[in-house]
């Protein structure tokens, strides 16, 4: 394999529409509420944003790596050091290198939106490092799910609406953790299907805490409650029910498909997923 294609698939473009999701979502809600649109801080925003799950991506795979829990025989996807496409100590530059991109779109959008901006980026970039990183990787415990909620929908959802408007609201802070919900659900797929594995490298994950049949449910709720959530809203009349009936399939598939290399599919199904929701969401608040 080529150092270029190698790349590529170290970065995992297939899940990198999670990071551009909540941004469309929040520059949306904004355009909604004020008819004006900033080009240059959502183009910013979106290229930091991707900026940082590419480096979140590239620790993941050195960290797993060398921490040993990318064994042989593994259901996911080839990881480009345990496959030695790439070897870890150069991906981890690669993901300095990301962050390092990602902080210089953080300056110029800091400038735009003060504190607030600057306090939201260095979150995202110290979580981004501790999810894989430090004595107690995020990935390596219960909370990866929650962390995924947090800063893939409310913080990146309610960040870009500020960039927008220099404001928030409750509601901005609510949608953004209906759409963190299903950028959760992603990260719930992965930990199903390496639950074993995951179990037996000493990873906590909440599907190692929970068990298959638990983690099936909250792989339904993650992908349906955020419908029901803008049904609360007043918002469930719009385009962004119908990603439902497709949401209701991938719930179906994920009861009944046994743990496979079958969910790698699932999983970038679950991202795509989320993309379509947060788009239908915007063209309601944009053009209708």
């Amino acid at each position: 394999m080529s150092p270029l294609s190698a790349w590529f698939l170290a970065c995992r473009p297939k899940t990198l529409t999670v990071s551009l999701s909540p941004v469309l979502l929040g520059t949306a809600l904004a355009w909604h509420d004020t008819q004006q649109l900033l080009w240059l801080p959502l183009l910013a925003a979106v290229l930091g944003a991707c900026l940082i799950q590419i480096g979140t991506n590239l620790f993941n795979d050195a960290g797993d790596f060398l921490r040993g829990t990318d064994q042989p025989g593994r259901l996911g996807p080839r990881r480009a050091s345990a496959e030695g496409w790439l070897p870890p100590e150069r991906v981890r530059r690669g993901a300095w290198l990301a962050f390092a991109l990602a902080f210089c779109c953080g300056v110029y959008l800091a400038v735009l939106g003060g504190w607030p901006i600057v306090a939201i980026g260095l979150a995202s970039l110290a979580a981004g490092w501790a999810y894989t990183g430090g004595r107690w990787p995020i990935a390596y415990g219960p909370l990866g799910e929650l962390f995924v909620i947090l800063f893939f929908g409310v913080v990146a959802v309610a960040g870009s609406y500020y960039l927008q408007t220099g404001a928030c609201s409750s509601t901005v802070l609510w949608l953004g953790g209906l759409l963190g919900m299903q950028a959760a659900a992603v990260i719930t797929v992965n930990n199903y299907r390496d639950l074993e594995g995951d179990a037996l490298c000493g990873k906590r994950t909440l599907a190692v805490r929970l068990g298959r049949r638990a983690t099936c449910w909250l792989y339904a709720a993650e992908m349906l409650l955020p419908y029901a959530g803008l049904l609360v809203l007043g918002m469930g009349h719009g385009l962004a029910l119908c990603a439902l009936p497709l949401a209701l399939i991938l719930v179906w598939q994920f009861f009944h498909t046994p743990p496979s290399a079958v969910f790698n599919r699932l999983l970038a199904m679950s991202a795509g997923l989320q993309l379509a929701f947060s788009l239908l969401l915007s063209l309601d608040l944009t053009i209708f």
